[in-house]
């Protein structure tokens, strides 16, 4: 699977010029979203460097974590990847005093990693030597890293006995030894770098044998999703929904997925069992999970052949007003719904959908 990277690896540690083949390079992937045209790439060598970091590699780890905070700065959807993290943590076992500077870039680089980039990474070199460092560095950003890494009363956040078994618990996560990585690890990386035939063949493999309880069927499900196995994925739901009481949550996501097969019969007949299932939830209208059941009546509305699509936007249009606050990606579904039947509601969704978007600060829906 890592051959092109090692040869990639291997080429970049004698050639620095080569190493612009993995700069973060805007794309648009295919939900829409802002990516990285060479994130696939990067994280590969990534996983080589994983299991064969030397001491000459610091620059060019350097270089890589600077384009892993572009990305996630650029492309703020993505998060922050498990190829962040290695890429920081690659940085932060050199334990360099200076690279506390590029461990803030990324921890800054959006909300996702604000919240969830460890203050370890940042202190690495230590964190009283760190907070000594900062504070005599006239570096514009201290004030913001001291407050990150420092207690009002100037001790750090982070003691040394608890960066060293962070970095322990780091390393468990991203081991050494590919031998050593959980096999479904396996099947994400191939997944990300494409090879969808490989990934389904790991995943296969992780599976057999395995008892076919709540836990392996949870985890299958979300693998077939990630690698856009729809049909499978809602075969190996509905039998995860065969061991246990069926939610509406439940429900509810057993029929995206068979919408997303294009069993449209089958996703109609899943959100009627979440409808009936939600008279069990009190004030379901007033939360996300009947927020959620709505937008899903519009988007099977959308995608369902006639007359199903009358069927399912009859009921969604009905029901549509009890639900507060529909979220402006579930208006534009129903405005495009009503379009494609040609119901006189498209207007007042187009309307509705203009007006949450103001108040959120949103493009009309409308475009």
């Amino acid at each position: 699977m890592l051959d092109a990277a090692r040869r990639d690896l291997a080429r970049m540690r004698s050639n620095s010029a080569d190493w612009q083949e993995l700069r973060y390079v805007p794309a648009v992937d295919a939900d829409g979203r802002n990516s990285d045209e060479n994130a696939s790439r990067r994280a590969a060598v990534l996983w080589v460097l994983q299991y064969d970091s030397q001491p000459e590699d610091l620059d060019f780890l350097r270089w890589l974590a600077q384009e892993e905070a572009t990305c996630r700065h650029e492309a703020p959807g993505n998060g922050m990847t498990e190829v962040t993290e290695l890429a920081g943590l690659l940085l932060a076992e050199h334990r360099q005093l200076d690279d506390v500077w590029l461990q803030y870039k990324i921890k800054m680089a959006n909300f996702d990693t604000y919240c969830g980039y460890d203050r370890q990474y940042l202190v690495a070199a230590g964190p009283h030597a760190t907070i000594e460092y900062v504070r005599n560095s006239g570096h514009p950003d201290t004030a913001k890293v001291l407050d990150l890494i420092m207690e009002e009363d100037g001790t750090p956040q982070v003691q040394d006995p608890d960066l060293e078994a962070w970095f322990l618990s780091r390393r468990g996560w991203f081991p050494a030894d590919p031998a050593d990585e959980n096999p479904l690890v396996w099947v994400e990386r191939a997944g990300q770098l494409g090879d969808k035939t490989l990934a389904r063949r790991l995943l296969d493999d992780w599976a057999e044998g395995r008892p076919r309880d709540e836990r392996t069927l949870s985890t299958l499900r979300w693998k077939l999703v990630d690698l856009g196995t729809y049909a499978e994925a809602a075969a190996v739901m509905r039998e995860l929904l065969s061991l246990k009481p069926s939610s509406a949550s439940d429900l509810l996501s057993l029929a995206e997925l068979e919408r997303k097969a294009h069993r449209h019969d089958a996703a109609w007949e899943s959100l009627q069992g979440c409808r009936r299932a939600l008279e069990n939830e009190d004030g379901w209208q007033g939360v996300g999970l009947g927020r959620s059941y709505i937008g899903e009546l519009f988007l099977l509305a959308g995608a369902a052949p006639e007359p199903l699509s009358h069927v399912v936007f009859a009921q969604a249009d009905r029901e549509a007003p009890t639900v507060s606050r529909l979220a402006p990606v579930t208006l534009r579904a129903a405005l495009d719904a009503a379009r494609k039947i040609g119901h006189p509601s498209a207007a007042r969704y187009r309307d509705l959908g203009d007006a949450e978007g103001e108040r959120i600060g949103r493009p009309p829906v409308d475009d």
